[in-house]
């Protein structure tokens, strides 16, 4: 079976897509060696790591300096020029990151749809995302062969909001990482608070700073906040309130986490606190469980499905909730070490290799799908 991803969202700061896509590439070339696997990238200044093919013998580049705009202006509302023209190539299979198709002569087509909060609230996005998701989503999930969803949540709102049956679906959640240093027992005393994502309207930071500064008039001692991720446009109010007090000098924008840096990162936290309005899955809070660190998360979207007893839910529109319970954290150590125990026996169940068997089996299907068109 010869496969083509798309490999464009890992190749810079790898965020939550990037980072499946990453996996998914990576467990596909070592528990399919005999289907040779193509990772398609274009931009205009960004190159693939060297350190790819050292990493990865076996694996093909097709890398092109076309700009990534350009090039899906022309997929979206064309479907031209086809991949295997672009990469120069023949395959059975064409996975796209996102849920618009790349087009094809003759291979099978699956999407990944993440969520589809650019339906509900198309506000909340930028750029082409907003251009052409909303518009063109439903059309390319009916036309895809198959479509690979990270939750159940999803897979149900893929359904019902674009009208995919539920046997065109395929469940692939994403696998708990496998740390390098030895994961500690419990979170470190001296902790800061974290949040790690991108920040952008769909995070809801707002709230999160917001009851950030509700505790600072109750709590003197209160833990240092800590902002980890990329910042879009919409984030500079956000950072700029980090100027100012009361939060200046308590909470810190460190920027995107290389990967190499995010244990030491994680494993600095006393506590994960993700109050997002919608998520597709959640990978910070998987990665967060899997060290043993506690986790609030918002009770919307795949949250409550990812966290299951194992994390505190919290309304993600209250900021007094989330204050709450930030707050119930910091001074109940017996809830603590319970949700950090559950925490890791949670993360466990998530494993790369059995969403790459998902993932093949998706692929299976589709080829034999597409066949019967032809």
């Amino acid at each position: 079976m010869r496969i083509l991803l798309d490999y464009r969202p890992a190749l810079r700061a790898r965020s939550g897509v990037g980072e499946y896509v990453h996996q998914v590439a990576r467990h596909l070339l070592s528990d399919y060696p005999g289907d040779p696997v193509t990772l398609f990238t274009s931009s205009w200044k960004d190159r693939p790591d060297p350190d790819l093919k050292v990493t990865w013998p076996s694996v093909q580049i097709s890398d092109h300096r076309i700009p990534v705009t350009l090039l899906n202006l022309a997929w979206h509302n064309t479907q031209w020029p086809p991949v295997e023209l672009v990469a120069r190539g023949q395959f059975d299979v064409v996975l796209s990151s996102h849920p618009l198709l790349m087009p094809t002569r003759r291979a099978a087509q699956l999407v990944t749809i993440h969520d589809i909060d650019f339906v509900h609230h198309p506000e909340r996005t930028q750029r082409e995302i907003r251009r052409d998701y909303p518009r063109l989503a439903r059309v390319h999930a009916g036309r895809a062969d198959r479509i690979i969803v990270p939750s159940a949540y999803t897979a149900a709102e893929v359904s019902q909001v674009l009208g995919v049956p539920q046997h065109r679906i395929a469940l692939c959640p994403p696998g708990a990482p496998k740390w390098r240093e030895p994961v500690r027992g419990h979170p470190p005393e001296a902790g800061y608070l974290l949040f790690m994502g991108t920040l952008e309207p769909r995070k809801n930071v707002g709230l999160l700073l917001a009851a950030y500064r509700r505790l600072l008039t109750h709590h003197v001692t209160l833990p240092k906040l800590v902002l980890a991720g990329s910042a879009d446009e919409d984030a500079r109010q956000w950072l700029a309130a980090l100027e100012q007090p009361p939060l200046h000098g308590r909470v810190e924008h460190i920027g995107y986490v290389m990967e190499e840096d995010r244990q030491r990162v994680y494993s600095g936290a006393k506590m994960l606190v993700l109050p997002s309005f919608n998520e597709g899955f959640g990978m910070p809070v998987l990665e967060a469980m899997s060290l043993g660190v506690p986790v609030i998360v918002s009770d919307r979207g795949a949250l409550p499905e990812l966290v299951g007893e194992a994390g505190v839910t919290v309304s993600p529109d209250s900021e007094e909730a989330l204050a709450t319970a930030i707050a119930r954290l910091l001074k109940d150590n017996a809830l603590v070490a319970s949700l950090s125990e559950r925490g890791r026996e949670r993360a466990r169940r998530f494993d790369w290799h059995h969403t790459v068997r998902a993932i093949h089996q998706a692929f299976e299907e589709a080829i034999e799908v597409r066949a019967h068109r032809h």
